[in-house]
């Protein structure tokens, strides 16, 4: 008996086979200790007549909620890695009811000549606003449904929906509205060991050098312009000229007194290796043409694979003279002394560097996640995807201290072949989310500002006007995102057994590659352009 009772105190109440729960006459409904009172699935908690239910101290009566059934016919198949179909019918009830409320709402709010608001016949209201109402009822339908569908399976969905034939999507006059779509879904994901991985970490000092060097920046970003008018174009020369791009004897692209600088770079959306050498000698009123052959990955299709004839007009040569280090040059930018700058130099650079070195180790445990998580990833990537891997590649670069300019070219460059670059992002954005959510990491509102405030100040904006930028062209969620996975990676770096090593030994590990972002090296103390390499972080006894 004392066995039946421990067992019995062991349960949450409930009653077999859908019943109600019911105590004896006069007691009331009580559960044991640190259990909450239940009731079958649709069920309500019952007491006799004149008795209330009661649950222990500190617990909530609870019973399971009934799922209210879904109005629509919803159907689920599997449509290939990480995507599925969803086929959805609305039944011919529905449709009506929802056509008779929308005439009614309208009946109530439109004006109609010749009657008060709420007075015109129905039937007029029908006939006059037939196409409208009926147009709007299919969008409503369609939302709504597409939500439920989403909502009630569970699906979390990673794109936008590719509709089947959406143009033949119309309200039948008769008999159910029926539709179908395929979804992007986050994939499975089995994590490796995360704990003990070895990393190395570079060792990258600032020397004086470099600073000199970053004094030399400063020099040219506060110099002048001045004309040329004795000699022809020299490399690194600022130039103003009518530009033409020609195919087959045809413009396809122009600009007038467009700014060129005699450098080695992209040139009119084209890389230009030896821009400087083609210019080299040309003087104002003087033409010059030359033909690039253009790579077949370029975005735009004009040009795309073909030989292209660029004509330059140039007008005008400038040529760039260093700002003198004096007490003016050193007033303007709100110091006292040469030493006072150099100084706040270094210490900019030693911050950049530390940045650089943690995303470095960030991107050895990317390496060794990418490389050691197999996922199925969806067939083809929406463009929204791709775009966000050019928004996250561009805040990476201005956080490492490239100019706006060069930022903007780097990514025009990646563009031809972002579709690649998305699917290894998309499959590290699906790792490091699961990552995030499992050591419970997210980012909060002084993070973000932070994050704005710094990069604010080295575009020189003021941060209020550059959140609203951000938040306009979608930007400010990429950074988010790229801050929600850099904090997991670092959590993983928590636990991590990290050697450091000099760069070079690390640059012989492994070679950069052009597709790379930034990271610590000596050359880039003074150059955005320099990219280190990537060793991969190794699993645990390795």
């Amino acid at each position: 008996m004392a066995d039946e009772q421990a067992a019995a105190e062991s349960e949450s109440l409930s009653a077999p086979g859908g019943q109600a729960l019911t105590a004896p006459e006069g007691e009331a409904l009580t559960a044991p200790e640190g259990e909450a009172l239940t009731a079958p699935e649709g069920e309500a908690l019952t007491a006799p007549e004149g008795e209330a239910l009661t649950a222990p101290e500190g617990e909530a009566l609870t019973a399971v909620q009934e799922q209210e059934p879904s109005p629509y016919q919803i159907k689920i198949e599997d449509a290939g890695p990480a995507t599925k179909k969803v086929s959805i019918e609305v039944p011919q009830e529905v449709i009506a009811a929802k056509l008779q409320e929308q005439f009614k709402q309208l009946r109530r709010e439109a004006a109609v000549p010749g009657f008060r608001p709420g007075h015109a016949p129905q039937k007029l209201i029908e006939k006059r606003f037939h196409g409208d109402v009926r147009d709007q009822v299919r969008r409503t339908l369609i939302s709504e449904s597409y939500e439920q569908a989403i909502s009630k399976h569970s699906l979390q969905v990673i794109g936008e929906p590719q509709f089947d034939n959406p143009d033949a999507i119309e309200l039948p006059d008769s008999g159910s509205l029926s539709y179908s779509f395929e979804i992007e879904v986050q994939p499975q994901i089995n994590l490796p060991p995360l704990t003990g991985l070895s990393v190395r970490k570079p060792k990258v000092n600032v020397k004086d050098e470099h600073v000199d060097q970053a004094m030399l920046n400063l020099r040219q970003q506060q110099g002048a312009l001045v004309p040329v008018e004795d000699r022809g174009v020299e490399a690194g020369d600022y130039l103003i000229a009518d530009v033409h791009l020609k195919v087959d004897g045809n413009v396809v692209s122009h600009q007038h007194d467009g700014q060129i600088i005699a450098k080695p770079g992209r040139f009119a959306g084209i890389q230009i290796d030896d821009l400087d050498a083609r210019l080299h000698g040309q003087k104002p009123g003087e033409k010059r043409e030359f033909t690039v052959a253009v790579p077949q990955t370029h975005p735009n299709e004009q040009v795309r694979g073909k030989d292209v004839a660029v004509e330059i007009d140039l007008k005008e040569i400038k040529k760039l003279e260093l700002a003198e280090i004096n007490q003016a040059f050193l007033d303007n930018l709100g110091f006292a002394d040469e030493k006072e700058l150099r100084d706040a130099l270094r210490e900019q650079m030693v911050q950049r560097v530390e940045y650089d070195v943690q995303q470095t180790m960030r991107d050895q445990i990317g390496n060794y996640l990418l490389q050691n998580v197999n996922i199925d990833l969806p067939s083809k990537l929406s463009d929204r995807q791709a775009d966000r891997v050019l928004k996250r590649r561009r805040i990476e670069l201005l956080m490492r201290g490239m100019p706006e300019d060069q930022a903007d070219a780097r990514i025009d460059a990646l563009r031809a072949n972002v579709k690649d670059e998305a699917l290894r992002d998309l499959k590290l954005f699906f790792i490091l989310q699961k990552i995030a959510g499992d050591f419970n990491v997210d980012v909060n509102e002084a993070e973000l500002n932070g994050r704005i405030s710094l990069l604010a100040a080295q575009s020189g904006k003021r941060p209020e006007k550059l959140k609203q930028e951000m938040s306009a062209d979608g930007s400010l969620l990429s950074m988010y995102i790229q801050m929600r996975e850099q904090k997991a990676l670092d959590k993983i770096l928590e636990t991590a057994r990290i050697e450091e090593v000099d760069v070079d030994a690390m640059k012989a590990d492994k070679p950069a590659t052009g597709d790379e972002p930034a990271g610590p090296s000596e050359a880039n103390l003074s150059d955005s352009e320099a990219k280190p390499p990537e060793p991969e972080a190794k699993p645990p006894g390795q």
